[in-house]
C-alpha cells in the first residue's frame, strides 16, 4: 500500500515545485526526492521548517540545473555533496545521494552514488530515511521507517553500534529524536548501543554537543529522554557535574525554555556554571543567564510567597529576566504563582530619582561620601517600596553628620 503526503502546503508551493522542475529538467523524472525531516514531520502532522532534497545529480549538475532555471545556487557544502537552492527566497538543501567511504566517529568521507538504498543505509534512524517524490508518494527504503514514525520508535538504520561509530553525535541524536517523536520505552537495542559507546562522545566538539542538547531540551517534554540519558550514563558524559533530576522534572512542567531547563541540571553555583558554559562553548548571553538563574545565594531570594513589595525589590535588583528564571525554579518546587508572574510582566522598575548633582545642590562636596549616601538612599527607597516623594528629606537625613 502506497503512502502519500499530497496536499502539504510546503510540497505544493510554487517555490518548491520550481526547484523540483529545475532538477528534473536536468536529471529526468524521479531524479530528486524530498528526504528526512520534511517527510517525517508531514506524516506526523508536525510543522515543517527545513526542506531537504536528495538527488542523483552531482553538485556541479545541481548548480547548473538551478541556474538554468533562474534560481540561485549556493555551494554550501559541495565537498559533501550539498548545494543550497533558493527559490522565492526560501532555501532548499539539495544533496547528492551518498555512501560512506570512511568514518572516524566525527566526520565521514563520502562517495556519490545513484542508489537510493545506499543513501538510506548511511542515515541515522529509519524514520529519517523516508523519501517522497514531488507528487507526495512516500518511499521507505529501509522497510521500517513508516512503521517507526507511526509507532513513535527511534530505531537506528542497520546495526546501531555501526551507525554510532560513524558519528558519535548520533548518541545524542537518538535521545533528541526520542524526546521529540518517541512514545513508550526507547528502543532497547539503540539504548544499549548508546550506553556501550558513550565514551566515544569525548571526540565530539563542544559546539556540536551543545547544539544537540539545546534541541533536545526544547522538546515539549524532554523528561523521559533525560531520564534515559541519566540511566545509561550519557548525561554524565556530557555534564559530569549534573544534578539529580528532581528540579529538572519540576521545571519542565513550568517552563519550555531550553536554557532554563538546562539550569536545573547544573550545580547551584555561579562559578561552576560559568565554567561548564565555557566547556560547552555556550554564548556569553546564555552563560550569564545560567549563572544568574542558579546563584540563589547572590542577591534577594525569590520564592513563591514573596509579598508584592518584596517582589518589586527583587525585580529592581535582579532585573526581569533573572527574576523570572529564579521564580520558575522556585515554582518547580512550590507551584505556579500567577500573581508574581503577572507582577513581573507588568511592573516597570523606576529609575533612581536622585543623583550626585542633587547632593551637590544640598551642599555635599563630591567624593566618597557621595557614593555612600546614594547607596544608602537607594537601599531605603527600595525598602520603602519606591516612594515617589520625600527624596530631599531622605537625602538630608542621610547627609547629617554621623556621631
Amino acid at each position: 500500500m502506497s503512502v502519500s503526503m499530497a496536499g502539504q502546503s510546503w510540497l505544493e508551493a510554487t517555490a518548491t515545485q520550481a526547484v523540483m522542475t529545475a532538477l528534473e529538467a536536468a536529471g529526468g523524472d524521479g531524479c530528486a526526492r524530498f528526504v528526512g525531516g520534511c517527510v517525517r514531520n508531514s506524516l506526523l502532522g508536525q510543522p515543517v521548517d527545513d526542506i531537504d532534497i536528495a538527488t542523483r545529480l552531482t553538485p556541479a549538475q545541481t548548480i547548473r540545473a538551478l541556474e538554468a532555471a533562474g534560481l540561485k545556487a549556493v555551494p554550501t557544502g559541495v565537498e559533501h555533496g550539498t548545494v543550497t537552492g533558493v527559490s522565492e527566497r526560501r532555501p532548499y538543501e539539495i544533496t547528492t545521494l551518498r555512501r560512506d567511504v570512511e568514518t572516524d566517529g566525527r566526520r565521514a568521507v563520502v562517495a556519490f552514488t545513484q542508489d537510493w538504498a545506499e543513501d538510506a543505509a548511511r542515515r541515522d534512524f529509519r524514520l529519517n530515511a523516508l523519501y517522497a517524490d514531488r507528487a507526495g508518494t512516500v518511499y521507505d527504503p529501509t522497510g521500517g521507517g513508516l512503521a517507526d514514525a507511526a509507532a513513535g520508535r527511534i530505531v537506528f538504520v542497520g546495526e546501531a553500534e555501526t551507525r554510532i561509530r560513524e558519528d558519535y553525535l548520533r548518541i545524542l541524536r537518538f535521545f533528541r529524536f526520542y524526546a521529540w517523536y518517541g512514545r513508550g520505552a526507547p528502543d532497547a537495542v539503540g539504548l544499549a548501543a548508546c550506553a556501550a559507546l558513550k565514551d566515544g562522545m569525548a571526540r565530539l566538539s563542544a559546539e556540536r554537543v551543545s547544539r544537540e542538547l539545546s534541541k533536545l531540551l526544547a522538546a515539549p517534554d524532554p523528561r523521559p529522554a533525560v531520564r534515559a540519558m541519566a540511566q545509561t550514563g550519557v548525561l554524565a558524559q556530557i555534564l559530569p557535574d549534573h544534578q539529580a533530576l528532581e528540579l529538572f522534572e519540576g521545571l519542565c512542567g513550568v517552563s519550555d525554555d531550553p536554557v532554563l531547563r538546562l539550569s536545573a541540571l547544573l550545580p547551584a553555583d555561579a562559578a561552576a556554571v560559568t565554567r561548564i558554559a565555557g566547556d560547552l562553548r555556550l554564548s556569553n548571553a546564555a552563560r550569564d543567564r545560567l549563572a544568574a538563574a542558579v546563584a540563589a545565594a547572590e542577591g534577594p531570594a525569590v520564592t513563591t510567597d514573596l509579598t508584592d513589595a518584596q517582589a518589586r525589590a527583587a525585580l529592581y535588583r535582579l532585573g526581569r529576566r533573572a527574576f523570572l528564571d529564579r521564580l520558575a525554579r522556585a515554582e518547580a518546587r512550590q507551584g505556579i504563582s500567577a500573581r508574581l508572574r503577572g507582577l513581573a510582566e507588568t511592573w516597570t522598575a523606576p529609575a533612581l530619582p536622585v543623583n550626585g548633582r542633587d547632593l551637590a545642590r544640598l551642599g555635599l562636596k563630591p567624593g566618597p561620601e557621595t557614593g555612600r549616601v546614594l547607596k544608602a538612599f537607594e537601599d531605603g527607597w527600595i525598602a520603602d517600596d519606591f516612594p515617589a516623594v520625600g527624596h530631599e528629606d531622605r537625602l538630608k537625613r542621610l547627609m547629617a553628620p554621623r556621631g
